[in-house]
């Protein structure tokens, strides 16, 4: 159970917000400053919120009353929203990027798991200037992923696609969370894609939750 619970003062407003959520999608919807990337950038210690807590599983990453974990002890995948890929990696090593030794071999089959899903097998050669935009979002996709996060925080990802891919890639977002079961996060400004990837959307405004919506959860063909 993801729990999460953050104030913080902002230069327009204060954020305030509360949640708690199993292993599902759960999507930030709202207009642009409405404090989206903060809570995400909260979550993943980018940032501190001023009061509150977020904890997994009992697990503590920011509280009021402790010093809170650093991005690099919380075990927390971030796709951004410009994927932020290492142009003078490889895409193999953009992905491999963040493995954890210790977990090389379980990491290898969750990684040859994600090259099949996404299907960018055939450009483990090539730099991220060699590749388009939908490839570029997959190979960051499977990097966040290869890391085998307690969550995962992913900040308008589909924003700079085209509309076939866009579509794609919501499929692919959907059939991933089915094979990881584990906490997305999702902000979009897109309501179609709201709903068709949130089991839960946040509606927020100027800091605030103003409404929750809950949908069914969802299922992943069996012959998709």
């Amino acid at each position: 159970m993801l729990k999460v619970q953050i104030r913080k003062k902002l230069s327009h407003f204060t954020l305030d917000v509360s949640w708690e959520m199993d292993n599902e999608i759960l999507v930030l919807f709202g207009p642009s400053g409405s404090g989206k990337t903060t809570i995400l950038n909260s979550m993943a210690g980018l940032t501190h919120p001023d009061s509150g807590f977020i904890t997994l599983n009992g697990r503590a990453f920011f509280h009021t009353q402790h010093k809170p974990l650093s991005p690099q002890k919380r075990n927390i995948g971030y796709l951004f929203q410009d994927y932020a890929l290492f142009p003078h990696m490889t895409v193999e090593k953009n992905i491999h990027y963040g493995v954890k030794k210790k977990a090389a071999n379980h990491s290898s089959f969750r990684i040859e798991q994600l090259l099949s899903v996404l299907g960018i097998g055939h450009l483990l050669k090539k730099y991220p200037h060699q590749i388009s935009g939908g490839e570029k979002q997959r190979v960051a996709l499977a990097r966040a992923l290869a890391t085998e996060p307690s969550f995962l925080l992913l900040d308008e990802p589909l924003s700079a696609l085209d509309q076939e891919t866009r579509i794609e890639c919501q499929n692919e977002l959907l059939r991933l969370h089915q094979i990881w079961r584990i906490p997305f996060i999702i902000v979009t400004h897109d309501m179609n894609e709201a709903e068709k990837l949130g089991d839960t959307i946040l509606f927020l405004e100027k800091g605030k939750i103003i409404q929750t919506v809950n949908h069914p959860p969802k299922k992943w063909p069996a012959d998709h």
